[in-house]
């Protein structure tokens, strides 16, 4: 069965004229597993041609508005275009209620859906399997400190949800680690127990060294790079040259923006 990552949004949490931000469209088979609704999914999930029922789950890996910043523009598209099967969108616990009042505020009435949206909360290491009988996947959220920070800074302040998670993808036959945002590189360490097919791996929020380092003597086939800062953006060419020093056994890459990728 053909297995795909399609990185509808490669860019970090800055402003990019020329990347949209965290969304990933996972293949395995028929069923399809999508990671974050950073902006604008909406315009480039149309252009796929893909049919608006073929997204089995989506799941949200943090609230930060680079990786929910087109969810709501996203159930409008599904909503307009007729989706049919019931969805459930997995997300950190404590946004189910206020996103379904943002639902209401902009008019996306559970009345108005010709499909059941389910919003679920995310347990940690609590797997998740989706998909069709003839091709399930199980996913499994492991919490990150990407977010430990600006909890300790407002957490008594406002009564948010500070969780964020990475994501461990399995079909049975294959293994593939979604990092979403992270505090430190051993944040990855509960997807890495056993060999990874594919490492899809942010690049913003420590030195490339440093996650270069810790990656290096892991059992990965290839490595997918993504959510790079605008400073590495910048200088890619340099980028590249380092990986190839400190990642020399692991095939790895820097997509654009609607790339797929095979594994």
């Amino acid at each position: 069965m053909p297995c795909t990552v399609t990185c509808f949004g490669t860019g970090d949490g800055l402003p990019c004229p020329d990347r949209n931000h965290a969304a990933f469209l996972y293949r395995f088979g028929p069923t399809r597993v999508l990671i974050d609704c950073g902006e604008p999914l909406d315009r480039h999930y149309k252009a796929s041609g893909l049919s608006y029922d073929a997204v089995d789950s989506i799941f949200i890996s943090h609230l930060h508005s680079d990786h929910i910043g087109g969810f709501f523009m996203f159930m409008q598209g599904l909503w307009l275009e007729k989706r049919r099967k019931e969805l459930p969108v997995y997300m950190p616990g404590g946004a189910i209620k206020p996103l379904r009042e943002m639902l209401r505020a902009v008019l996306i009435f559970d009345e108005l859906l010709q499909f059941r949206l389910r919003l679920l909360a995310l347990r940690e290491r609590n797997a998740v399997v989706t998909g069709s009988s003839s091709s399930r996947v199980r996913v499994t959220p492991f919490r990150t400190s990407h977010l430990n920070g600006l909890r300790t800074r407002f957490g008594k302040k406002y009564p948010s949800d500070f969780s964020s998670y990475c994501f461990l993808l399995e079909d049975g036959n294959r293994r593939v680690g979604h990092s979403s945002d992270l505090g430190k590189p051993e944040d990855l360490a509960p997807l890495l127990t056993k060999p990874l097919d594919l490492l899809v791996c942010e690049l913003s929020h420590f030195s490339p060294e440093a996650i270069f380092r810790y990656l290096s003597s892991r059992s990965i086939k290839r490595i997918v790079f993504v959510h790079l800062s605008r400073s590495l953006r910048q200088d890619l060419s340099r980028l590249r040259r380092l990986a190839a020093k400190m990642l020399p056994k692991i095939p790895y890459t820097f997509p654009n923006d609607l790339a797929e990728i095979s594994f």
